[in-house]
């Protein structure tokens, strides 16, 4: 540890979980790790939403990977009133026909809306008529939508002595292009080796918000696959739960190294096929 910095336990061994690619790295196979996906008959797909939205698929016998410019949305960047899921995050919203009922994580007072309150919120927000079928806010609806320098916004939240909480129409045009990249690359992926979405029997999903995540809404906006709700799994932060099982265990690092040596990488860059379905 001592060689690169760590002072702490400057004697300790530090091992580094393998990625497979560029894109593709250690934080993916410590998630893989974690599901236990490389341990079983079952056909599975895992899906890391972040920055770049990895899709894993495949099961003891063999594993397929790749790695979509998902964009930020979903951790923040690109939203105007965006943050990390931490403290005064707004992570789960409700419309109803009179108002809206958000939670913030810490029950804090609101500071932003993270990736789970965000999905929550433009999914209700189409299920209840404040969006078109483009992703663009319905003018009429005064009482909670105004005109602002990025077109038509959303206020979602007024909190006392701060400037309301809310979403433009460039905010969700900035999830529409995360969303889109994210299940283009789980289609392409399974199409890459003949299956489809209704072929796999689990469906893990993984990443900073991934124990939050509403997947009714998420499928709603066409983030994940419309199949039984029963096949998904939430791990949260599977690259933290990996790691950890590596820290504890010599078989674990051994496992993580077998995953990295069986894993085949797909690279989009140059798919006519995913470029098609983005779109």
């Amino acid at each position: 540890a001592s060689d690169i910095g760590l002072r702490a336990l400057p004697d300790a061994p530090v091992h580094i979980v393998p990625g497979r690619a560029a894109y593709v790295g250690g934080d993916i196979t410590s998630d893989i790790l974690l599901s236990g996906m490389h341990t079983s008959d079952e056909l599975a797909l895992l899906i890391d939403v972040g920055t770049n939205g990895e899709v894993v698929l495949g099961g003891k016998d063999w594993i397929v990977g790749c790695s979509t410019s998902a964009g930020p949305a979903f951790e923040g960047g690109e939203v105007s009133c965006g943050m990390r899921a931490m403290t005064g995050a707004i992570d789960k919203v409700c419309i109803s026909e009179r108002e809206i009922s958000i939670s913030t994580i810490g029950n804090a007072k609101p500071r932003g809306i993270c990736g789970s309150g965000l999905i929550d919120l433009i999914a209700q927000m189409f299920l209840h008529g404040y969006l078109d079928k483009k992703g663009r806010i319905n003018a009429s609806h005064a009482e909670r939508v105004r005109a602002s320098g990025e077109g038509m916004e959303f206020i979602v939240n007024r909190p006392n002595g701060s400037r309301p909480i809310a979403v433009s129409d460039d905010d969700i045009a900035s999830v529409i292009r995360t969303k889109a990249a994210i299940y283009a690359g789980c289609s392409v992926l399974l199409q890459s080796v003949d299956k489809r979405f209704t072929d796999l029997d689990k469906v893990y999903i993984a990443g900073g918000f991934g124990s939050y995540i509403n997947i009714e809404n998420a499928q709603t906006i066409g983030l994940l696959p419309d199949i039984p709700r029963g096949k998904f799994k939430l791990l949260g932060n599977g690259s933290l739960g990996g790691a950890r099982l590596c820290l504890q265990s010599q078989t674990m690092r051994a496992e993580a190294f077998d995953i990295y040596s069986m894993m085949t990488y797909l690279d989009l860059s140059s798919s006519k096929e995913f470029f098609d379905q983005y779109s």
